[in-house]
């Protein structure tokens, strides 16, 4: 399986004793240079004046955008440690150790707008860009990175099911083929809540489920899934479980059911429909 995931939109900064980062030397190499000229092109916007808007960033976020200006010689930290959205949490990749942090090192990339993707123990410094930036010295990022993704990512996905966690500025800058000497079994993950017998699409729970059904495939005993269908049934192992807590309230949801859906397109993907009440 190919796990994919977007980042998580706050990042935590590595303790100040953390080697900076070398982007050869994170997963994917083939990806430096471009990942080079995004720093460069990164640190130069976030110097300028106008950088909050340019970033697409509130004005609270100044200190954080003024840290891009210097990401080759801030600490790193492994990215399970900077990432720690509602999605990472869930998914508790931190916490993972011997042949289970093995698998989610092969099987997990998380996507950004930054390094392109990365996988879990890849040492990063916190930093603040979108995909959906348009990045002046780079381009559109889910354009610009592309061409370059599909290069490392092709190979790898090829006859695997992708389980696609992210959102849509991620989801542009990369899909798998569906068909030809490439094709994947891709399977988008769509959360909805049902009450009253109406079901709804929900955001804050749906990245909290997405980050559980992520672990739980990391974690569960047997093989890896390597289709839609064996996905679908490990999905299914979670079917009555306790599965979080609402906001504000603190009551409990579960998750009741789990359905795969056809594609809508000929180049589309599966969907695995995780039902939450």
């Amino acid at each position: 399986m190919l796990i994919c995931l977007p980042p998580s939109e706050g990042k935590t900064p590595a303790p100040d004793d953390g080697t900076p980062v070398d982007p050869a030397g994170l997963t994917a190499p083939e990806l430096a240079p471009q990942r080079e000229t995004v720093l460069d092109a990164l640190a130069s916007v976030s110097a300028r004046d106008d950088a909050t808007q340019v970033l697409h960033v509130g004005a609270t976020l100044t200190e954080e955008v003024a840290r891009n200006t210097a990401l080759r010689t801030a600490p790193a930290a492994p990215a399970t440690d900077v990432y720690t959205g509602v999605l990472y949490a869930a998914a508790g990749l931190g916490d993972l150790t011997g042949p289970t942090a093995q698998l989610a090192d092969e099987s997990v990339r998380i996507f950004s707008g930054l390094w392109g993707v990365v996988a879990p123990a890849d040492r990063i410094p916190a930093y603040r860009l979108s995909m959906g930036v348009d990045l002046p010295g780079a381009g559109k990022l889910a354009t610009a990175w592309r061409p370059h993704l599909a290069q490392a990512l092709e190979k790898r996905a090829a006859g695997d099911v992708v389980v696609d966690c992210r959102s849509a500025a991620y989801l542009a800058a990369w899909k798998p083929a569906t068909t030809g000497e490439h094709a994947a079994d891709w399977v988008a993950v769509r959360v909805v809540r049902e009450a009253a017998g109406k079901r709804t699409v929900v955001s804050h729970n749906a990245k909290h489920t997405r980050g559980v059904l992520t672990g739980h495939l990391l974690r569960r005993a047997g093989d890896a899934p390597s289709s839609a269908d064996e996905l679908l049934a490990a999905a299914r192992e979670l079917d009555g479980q306790v599965i979080g807590t609402e906001v504000g309230t603190g009551l409990s949801y579960r998750m009741i059911e789990a359905t795969l859906g056809d594609p809508t397109s000929r180049r589309g993907p599966r969907t695995l429909e995780l039902v939450i009440a």
